[in-house]
């Protein structure tokens, strides 16, 4: 059966725009926030675009695509030049850490990875997209084709507020304080397709093999592990096929020390056999 892998019907946009400040999303906070390389918050969030993957799953130019199937549904991800001009600050913040709309859930936006970005990381990423010129057509709303619907009905897909809730106190291994910002960088990223225990899956997708533990990563030296985050290409000067462009599009725009407290986190994690 069919499986929803990415993200849809995120931010699809409603005719009155509203002004407002962010607010602080429901759920606990982290006391840690991504590297600051820029004073200007708008270039910070659009770092975050980023490496968050709002640029994977919404396209680099953030206006949408469709990831429909007859099974599953009609299922675009939201044109963000018109949900930004549409929704307030505060509305947008909701929907990226709790998957709430103001006039639904949302369908697969993968806010329990957001539930605790710093609140001035969240207000970065609000910021940049408020400053997106509207461009390109509005996105559809979604409908639930056949397999959705039964998954849907057993419980096998819960929609974003529900991952949220579901989620809330999960997080990846805790290895201490000296690792606690990769432990923060961890969560919001890799834990999308490595799970939050970090350990991987053997879910088949049907253009990339299953998604490996990250105790790999304690084969690869500092040099290797930069390398592989920056360009795609793993050790032995192979390109993975996922992780390769996920790498380049999203990855690549972490910070040197980003990439080094997450390498150090995975090799401690590996010697812990967690």
């Amino acid at each position: 059966m069919p499986s929803l892998l990415l993200v849809v019907a995120c931010f699809v946009g409603i005719p009155d725009a509203r002004a407002g400040a962010v607010a602080k999303p429901a759920s606990a906070v982290s006391p840690y926030r991504f590297e600051v390389v820029s004073p200007d918050p708008v270039e910070h969030g659009e770092r975050l675009s980023a490496v968050l993957g709002c640029i994977g799953c919404h396209t680099p130019d953030l206006t949408g695509a469709d990831w429909s199937d007859p099974e599953l549904g009609v299922l675009w991800t939201a044109n963000l030049t018109h949900s930004a001009a549409a929704y307030s600050k505060h509305e947008l913040a909701l929907m990226i850490t709790q998957g709430k709309r103001p006039d639904r859930a949302l369908m697969d936006m993968p806010s329990y990875l957001f539930s605790e970005l710093h609140p001035e990381d969240l207000a970065a990423l609000v910021d940049y997209l408020k400053t997106l010129p509207v461009d390109g057509a509005q996105r559809p709303e979604p409908t639930i084709g056949p397999a959705l619907a039964e998954d849907i009905a057993s419980g096998e897909f819960k929609d974003s507020v529900q991952r949220v809730a579901e989620m809330k106190d999960q997080a990846p291994p805790d290895l201490g304080p000296d690792h606690a910002f990769a432990r923060f960088i961890l969560r919001a990223t890799c834990a999308e397709c490595h799970g939050m225990n970090l350990q991987g899956s053997t879910e088949q997708l049907t253009d990339a093999p299953p998604r490996p533990s990250l105790r790999i990563v304690a084969a690869y030296s500092a040099e290797e592990f930069s390398t592989l985050m920056k360009t795609g290409e793993a050790k032995g000067g192979r390109d993975l096929t996922l992780m390769g462009g996920v790498s380049r599009w999203r990855y690549s725009r972490f910070t040197a020390q980003e990439i080094n407290a997450i390498y150090d986190y995975l090799v401690e994690m590996a010697r812990q056999a967690l």
